[in-house]
């Protein structure tokens, strides 16, 4: 018997390029899913917002506890609109929120859009905080998108999501692992807004300078890049690990974006080196068309990339995905991936 699902999924991620939100339909007979995006839109954020989130770590306890109710009314907010335009009623709506901090080695995660907030501007169930449990469990926390890649993507060899963060998803003896790869657009958003741009759009900029062989090689020694998964990255890394270094070398932001391009291309490749089927890319990377002719030039892997609403909304969709999962209970975040003490069903559900 084939059973249906209709749920929303909310995905801010480390780039703030906006909030995703995707309405989804699944359908699921005997463990086999389907799903199909019914419609989609990207809220982008403001200066005000843009700003407020990119500066949230310094915040006091007080002001990041306000922030993260304001922040779940702008979710709620947003997410009613988009319902009462597309005319929908998800059976739930599932949160990501937006990672202000995330340090499993210290055993600590916090993603802010409060559920009570959210929930209160509409009339169905809303699942949040689907990091915490998985931490608290000795886990990493991250990647969480594998246990889509799993059901929905199992067609692929390897899934590949380039956005704040590159990370990889991939079968290897019937169990499912993943890892953060190596920061990519938290780190190229960066350096395209020195020069006065949002990011760099289809890698021109990339294509345009010239890549630094000593920052190249300083860059692949990273300490990160040799531990064996599970592991995960987080903005904290990057500000005590990559930013400095980039600033030690005193060439053009230009070529820094050219550099470190090639790196993400690099490490990607790396972690590609042993699979020559197809793999999914997703995320804003996917656009970057210098990014991603340099990854085929280095990789027998068939490199794929999808239609437009999977490269955009392919986290959203998986995050609606985990809130099906976690409202029947089933496993949605793999230890197998995270390296916790057990696979869980995560996620605080608010009732309206």
């Amino acid at each position: 018997m084939t059973k249906t699902y209709n749920a929303i999924g909310l995905m801010s991620g480390t780039s703030l390029d906006g909030l995703d939100i995707a309405y989804i339909e699944f359908s699921e007979n005997h463990g086999h899913w389907n799903f199909e995006i019914k419609c989609c839109e990207t809220i982008k954020y403001d200066f005000h917002w843009k700003n407020t989130l990119k500066n949230a770590p310094s915040l006091s306890a007080e002001k990041l506890r306000k922030l993260d109710v304001e922040y779940g009314h702008f979710l709620g907010i947003s997410t009613a609109e988009f319902l009462k335009k597309n005319k929908i009623r998800p059976k739930l709506v599932a949160s990501h929120g937006h990672t202000i901090f995330h340090n499993p080695a210290e055993a600590y995660t916090l993603q802010i859009g409060d559920g009570a907030a959210i929930v209160s501007h509409l009339n169905v169930p809303v699942i949040f905080d689907f990091r915490s449990q998985d931490v608290a469990n000795g886990g990493q926390g991250a990647p969480l998108v594998p246990i889509g890649d799993q059901f929905l993507f199992g067609d692929f060899d390897a899934c590949l999501n380039i956005g704040g963060f590159a990370n990889i998803s991939i079968l290897i003896s019937d169990q499912r692992l993943a890892w953060d790869v190596c920061p990519a657009n938290i780190v190229l958003n960066e350096l395209a807004q020195s020069l006065g741009f949002d990011y760099d759009d289809e890698g021109k900029l990339a294509s345009e300078g010239s890549c630094d062989e000593r920052l190249l090689r300083k860059l692949r020694g990273l300490e990160y890049y040799s531990k064996n998964p599970p592991k995960s990255l987080g903005r904290e890394w990057v500000e005590e690990n990559v930013l400095p270094l980039i600033k030690k070398y005193s060439i053009s932001y230009q070529d820094l974006i050219t550099t470190f391009t090639i790196h993400i291309a690099e490490e990607i490749a790396r972690t590609l080196s042993n699979i020559k089927g197809k793999v999914l890319v997703s995320g804003g990377g996917a656009k970057n068309k210098f990014l991603i002719n340099e990854i085929i030039k280095r990789t027998q892997a068939e490199i794929i990339i999808p239609n437009e609403n999977i490269i955009d909304y392919k986290e959203a969709l998986i995050f609606a995905f985990m809130g099906v999962l976690r409202s029947e209970n089933k496993i949605n975040i793999l230890n197998s991936v995270t390296g916790a003490k057990k696979s869980i069903s995560a996620g605080s559900i608010v009732m309206p």
